[in-house]
């Protein structure tokens, strides 16, 4: 996964854990995806809030590839739309920010 997708979501974590619902279609379309294994699965159904399962998903995926952040993005299409667009505009308006000056 870029850095920059790692920073957007970390910077995005506490609004995730509070809207996102990951324990139904969007783990199982990582999984189908061979973004999450089966371990990772059953180490986000056994943390006990959709908050902890949504946290945990987050751990886990800047670990899982290129294609990770990428198909976590198609997962949140059918259920999470306006978390999708949130997130591709975020990312959208990184591409377009200057690079900091050090000087």
């Amino acid at each position: 996964m870029d850095s920059k997708h790692k920073k957007l979501l970390r910077s995005q974590r506490l609004f995730l854990s509070e809207e996102l619902l990951v324990d139904d279609m969007i783990i199982q379309y990582l999984y189908q995806e061979d973004i999450l294994t089966e371990i990772h699965l059953e180490e986000i159904q056994s943390e006990s809030s959709n908050r902890k399962k949504t946290l945990k998903l987050l751990d886990i995926l800047p670990t899982r590839g290129s294609r990770a952040f990428h198909h976590f993005i198609q997962s949140l299409e059918k259920d999470f739309p306006w978390i999708k667009d949130k997130l591709l505009r975020l990312c959208a308006e990184d591409n377009e920010s200057p690079p900091p000056s050090f000087t």
